[in-house]
């Protein structure tokens, strides 16, 4: 079975004691390809050094909406985005673009207002740069918008951008119908097991326009368990029960989508 999970976090330090053989299950899972998404300048490195190790690791450098505010947020440090002390969001952008060939997207980039909604302008800013960057380097985005996901949108929209993944989406099923209608790509965690919501993203949105993701470590299918790219199996068995297809038919649709949208 030909798998891709278009989103996660190979470098955060609980994969540090195995990380070969979590690669090794992947592949024996079918996994053809992993996206690893940066979130500052620090992970960055990260993960293009995983991309030169491990040839199924595809690298995206990003900015993470609360990263770029530089504002430190302890009950985030578990989430592995407090290892810049300070980020210079205008020399990062500069970083991605030097790297434009050696990338596969720009992500995990968009905008937070769960945790710092007080800062809304300031994070519009910072998106609307990376924004102008994907134009410029003509990069897919690999977007965050947890409870931003109208404002994401709209600026995606005025902006007229095509090629974007709205990663791991939790907005209202009108929200979900736009970003459709507009023509982005929804990526499906294998938490979808356990989570009701990713299964009506699934039904409003065509195959055409799904993809697969982790998130890993987090939103992992089995409670209490770390999240890791073989088990992205599970977003394969979810989209098939909801469409009605076979798994084979979804892992097909979905590896061809992966590989219109990134290759």
């Amino acid at each position: 079975m030909l798998l891709v999970d278009v989103h996660c976090h190979l470098n955060h330090e609980r994969f540090k004691d195995d990380l070969d053989q979590v690669i090794e299950r992947a592949k024996q899972a079918g996994v053809k390809a992993i996206i690893c998404n940066g979130v500052n300048s620090a992970t960055n490195k990260e993960v293009l050094k995983l991309a030169e190790k491990y040839n199924i690791v595809k690298p995206s450098l990003g900015i993470y909406p609360i990263d770029a505010l530089n504002i430190q947020l302890p009950h985030l440090d578990e989430v592995g985005l407090t290892k810049d002390k300070f980020l210079d969001v205008d020399k990062e952008i500069k970083f991605i673009e030097k790297n434009k060939n050696k990338i596969i997207a720009i992500g995990e980039v968009g905008l937070d207002f769960k945790y710092l909604k007080e800062h809304e302008q300031k994070q519009r800013e910072n998106f609307q740069k990376i924004i102008d960057l994907a134009k410029r380097i003509d990069k897919p985005l690999i977007v965050h918008s947890r409870n931003a996901e109208q404002t994401v949108l709209e600026m995606l929209e005025s902006n007229n951008v095509k090629k974007v993944v709205l990663h791991s989406f939790g907005g209202r099923k009108s929200l979900i119908k736009k970003g459709a209608e507009l023509g982005y790509h929804f990526s499906i965690p294998p938490v979808v097991k356990r989570l009701q919501h990713f299964e009506i993203v699934i039904s409003l949105v065509p195959l055409i326009q799904l993809l697969t993701e982790t998130d890993a470590p987090w939103l992992s299918p089995y409670p209490e368990k770390r999240n890791e790219p073989s088990f992205v199996i599970e977003s394969i068995k979810k989209i098939a029960e909801v469409k009605k297809m076979t798994e084979e038919e979804v892992a097909n649709n979905v590896f061809m989508n992966y590989q219109q949208l990134f290759g």
